[in-house]
């Protein structure tokens, strides 16, 4: 049997069942992660949990540590083609809980530089505006990049790459990336941690959607939306392959996120191989249930573990860490009020 084979899959039909953004937590859930026909089985991941009091303490020794701590080698990164996925979604540098603070993602840079990357670029595809300049700009985040040397990829209106479906739970056949995204050998999400008022959560994987090119899915992706937000997730996860995830958890967001909640000081840094175990990991930092939210339950298994037995938590503790997130008091979002 082959590894494909042996390679756990929900069925489309079961995936449906998850029903779009109502079924983004809830009832069927928590059920879908305990189905004895999708185990975790033997998956294993590490992340590491860095304390960051603030933006201006230098993070580049704690991303070197991090990385080192998940089993990121020299060796992985030297002569690779490196692509960090920030999360850049408004124009505004005064709410840093919003965007990925560009310090953050500069830091990155340099490790990455550090470590022999041939190339390390940056490159976002907003959603919610469509002047990526005018984001960059009023952001703070295109200054901070002209300074460090870092190439600003607009994935909006990146040469775009048809590529088949490689998650198959919505009806796409195929997909449509950024070239940017497909030839690079590493793509590393950075997102913000944040709730979210369709999917609970949002962190590594739901960041991605930020990939998919607006000059094909428009703005604000509704194509991706109307299939159901925890299949369209799943579904770019698996089809970009995104394999690192560093979290910006310093200044994160609670209530009517990804945009309009309340900053929440949280003072820390995810870092992890595995962006299924990195979201189950900044859920319970938010003192909330992985196994409630939507596509968490569904990629258990699938594409990583979420139960915290298997996952190697390195750094800090999360209990050291977590607080209570305010999650807005909306019917689908019950589940997770409840923890």
């Amino acid at each position: 049997m082959s590894k494909d084979e042996q390679k756990p899959r929900l069925s489309r039909r079961t995936l449906l069942q998850l029903g779009g953004a109502t079924a983004a937590v809830g009832i069927g859930a928590a059920a879908l992660l305990h189905d004895p026909e999708y185990p975790e089985a033997g998956l294993r991941a590490a992340t590491f949990i860095g304390r960051l009091a603030d933006y201006e303490t230098d993070a580049r020794d704690l991303i070197r540590r991090g990385l080192t701590e998940v089993g990121v080698t020299e060796r992985e990164v030297r002569g690779k083609r490196v692509l960090l996925k920030p999360n850049l979604v408004e124009t505004s540098r005064d709410h840093p809980h919003i965007n990925t603070h560009p310090s953050l993602v500069v830091a990155a840079a340099e490790v990455f530089r550090s470590l022999g990357a041939t190339e390390v670029r940056v490159g976002e595809g907003q959603g919610h505006r469509r002047d990526s300049r005018l984001v960059l700009d009023e952001s703070g985040m295109g200054t901070a990049l002209r300074e460090a040397r870092l190439d600003f990829v607009d994935l909006n209106h990146d040469d775009p790459v048809e590529v088949p479906n490689a998650g198959e739970h919505t009806d796409f056949q195929t997909h449509w990336l950024p070239r940017s995204v497909v030839d690079a050998d590493l793509v590393v999400s950075m997102p913000k941690i944040k709730t979210h008022h369709w999917a609970g959560v949002t962190c590594a994987m739901k960041n991605l959607f930020g990939v998919m090119p607006g000059i094909i899915y428009g703005w604000p992706k509704n194509p991706l939306h109307q299939k159901g937000i925890p299949h369209s997730i799943l579904d770019i996860h698996a089809t970009v392959g995104a394999s690192l995830a560093i979290v910006d958890g310093v200044v994160a967001m609670e209530g009517d996120g990804p945009i309009m909640g309340a900053p929440k000081d949280l003072g820390a840094i995810l870092i992890g191989k595995s962006p299924v175990a990195v979201d189950a990991t900044a859920t319970r930092l938010m003192g909330l249930a992985p196994e409630n939210i939507g596509y968490l339950a569904a990629a258990s298994g699938l594409y990583g573990p979420i139960l915290a037995s298997h996952i190697d938590q390195r750094g800090e503790a999360i209990g050291d860490v977590a607080q209570p997130f305010e999650v807005l008091d909306l019917p689908h979002l019950a589940a997770l009020a409840r923890g």
